[in-house]
């Protein structure tokens, strides 16, 4: 992320209208209600006979008040995208000119600056003024439930607006018909007796309908016009207040489970792994651990996780091969969201770990984390997105007709490896669920086809294939004199889809060299050692592929805190 989106993402945090969370922005929120009050008492006061030296004053009062709002109202129009995606690019930004506060904004503050091209009278320019007052609304959380309460019933409003609308219509031209025999100079056409239907609901403010039936029909009319009149607004407001009771429950609800996200939040709390001295966050907890640490029930945990971007529920049973006779036990998954599709950090690193299948395969996004900040490397995954259908990232046939967010995964991932002398290594999870326990536990791959145990073949996703044969060679032996693990390469899978995303980069982009490890989930879940087996993972990657870069361990291993 550079300079310009920080920024943009600060001034989104300023402009996020909440004035309950502990951050310094809300001081520049009060601030614009400060100014907002002022401004309306400035036109207020300028009612009044004042002094010339008074309107002086309050003219400089409107100056400094409408040159502030400028600035403020503009840099809102232009990090609306950050406050919500959906005002995105040109059209996204009239979007937000356009709606409810993003037109209130405008029109209460540019309009001044036509008076120095056109004679606009300054009185008419005090009307827009006042229009300012509008913009506390978006402060307050009585109009936000009471706007939540409109939209929730708006379906049930139209359809009773729709309701009245036919019978009176009906109604008025029974009328019409009845009168018309009766009064022909005064009803001579349908619309006298439409108008003076609609009119008796608003009690004619204007006397503009001033025909009333004088025949038994419609007086008879008039009467159920006048009913009608009271289910006008009975019924709305009935069906407002049982939409103002909802809101009222749902935002008592998400408070609470914006409390029980930050408890939940609290439950991972890094722990000490003993052998390499790093204080890592729990890859998942148990339902039960999570009630025995921060006294959760199970409702409210889901509740939580399913209002939150950085946690999911996952099921272990996945993780175990079918041999085992694996029993379902849910748990629950954090990770760092910071991307529409998950996670990208960048090191400035020629090796990049890719992590496509974080969404689906539970905790290998954990390991994958760890390998890249223990190494420091880049890091980018794919953690957000619908389980079924599971579209991974690993694999896809059109990278801009496959999921919403591919797009930017695949344009995050050529600007992290494209560098010279790129290399990206991708963990994947082998032996658990439907698969078998394979002899071996590391199953490396440079693109070949299944049992083709080859350094070389057409297509393969690596190119520098001596120095892949040296890594290989080197982490291999590693795995297997420290840990008694097993590798193998080629062995028993097949990564020559030319679906695989290594082979979808954009033509000048992404790297050349890319090599695919699936490992078991005994070894990167299960294995105590899992935290040392990352480290030294790491530690080949940077041996074979980075040595000519000093590094030393991220200070942030030994931080204890909650979270990653």
């Amino acid at each position: 992320m550079n300079r310009l989106d920080k920024f943009k993402n600060g001034l989104a945090r300023v402009f996020d209208d909440n004035l309950h969370t502990k951050q310094w922005h809300n001081y520049v929120d009060y601030a614009i209600i400060a100014l907002i009050i002022i401004s309306t008492l400035q036109v207020f006061v300028s009612t009044f006979d004042v002094s010339k030296q008074f309107e002086h004053v309050l003219r400089w009062i409107d100056l400094i008040t409408t040159i502030t709002f400028t600035f403020e109202v503009t840099l809102r129009i232009w990090v609306a995208d950050k406050l919500d995606p959906k005002y995105k690019g040109v059209c996204g930004r009239i979007r937000y000119i356009f709606s409810f506060y993003g037109f209130i904004d405008v029109v209460s503050t540019y309009p001044f600056y036509l008076t120095f091209w056109l004679p606009i009278p300054y009185s008419l320019l005090k009307v827009f003024r006042v229009a300012r007052l509008f913009r506390v609304f978006r402060y307050m959380r009585s109009f936000k439930l009471l706007a939540k309460a409109f939209q929730s019933k708006k379906e049930e409003l139209w359809v009773s607006v729709q309701f009245l609308t036919i019978v009176t219509v009906i109604l008025s031209f029974v009328l019409f018909f009845y009168e018309h025999q009766a009064q022909p100079e005064v009803y001579d056409n349908g619309i006298v007796s439409v108008v003076w239907a609609f009119a008796q609901y608003i009690g004619d403010p204007g006397g503009f309908a001033e025909t009333p039936p004088i025949t038994m029909v419609g007086r008879l009319i008039a009467c159920v016009i006048g009913v009608l009149g009271i289910a006008i607004f009975a019924v709305p407001a009935g069906l407002i207040g049982a939409g103002f009771t909802e809101a009222m429950a749902d935002d008592k609800k998400e408070r609470v489970i914006a409390e029980n996200r930050k408890r939940l939040q609290s439950a991972f709390e890094r722990k000490l792994d003993r052998p390499t001295g790093f204080q890592v966050v729990p890859q998942h907890l148990s339902i039960c651990d999570i009630q025995a640490r921060v006294g959760l029930k199970s409702d409210d945990i889901f509740d939580a996780v399913q209002a939150s971007d950085n946690f999911r529920l996952i099921n272990l049973a996945v993780t175990q091969t079918i041999d085992e006779h694996p029993q379902d036990k849910l748990a629950v998954e954090n990770f760092i969201v910071n991307r529409p599709y998950g996670c990208c950090i960048d090191r400035g690193s020629k090796v990049t770990i890719v992590s496509p299948s974080s969404l689906a395969d539970p905790c290998i996004g954990n390991f994958s984390y760890y390998l890249a900040l223990i190494g420091g490397f880049n890091y980018i995954s794919r953690e957000i997105g619908e389980l079924r259908p599971y579209r991974s990232y690993y694999s896809f046939a059109d990278r801009y007709n496959h999921e919403e967010n591919l797009p930017l995964f695949m344009e995050d991932l050529e600007r992290l490896t494209s560098r010279e002398g790129s290399w990206t290594l991708t963990p994947l999870v082998a032996s658990g669920a439907n698969e078998p326990a394979y002899p071996t536990i590391f199953h490396f791959s440079a693109g070949g086809a299944k049992g083709d145990e080859r350094f070389e073949g057409e297509n393969l996703i690596v190119k520098d294939m001596q120095a892949y044969r040296t890594f290989y060679g080197d982490v291999t032996s590693v795995l297997e004199k420290n840990f008694g693990l097993t590798s193998d390469h080629q062995r028993y899978h097949n990564v020559t889809s030319p679906n695989v995303f290594a082979r979808k980069y954009e033509e000048g982009k992404g790297s050349e060299n890319n090599i695919v490890l699936r490992i078991a989930w005994s070894a990167c879940l299960w294995d105590s050692r899992r935290i040392v087996i990352a480290k030294t993972l790491a530690d080949c990657l940077n041996r074979h592929f980075e040595n000519d870069v000093t590094k030393e361990y991220n200070p942030e291993l030994k931080v204890k805190k909650s979270g990653y």
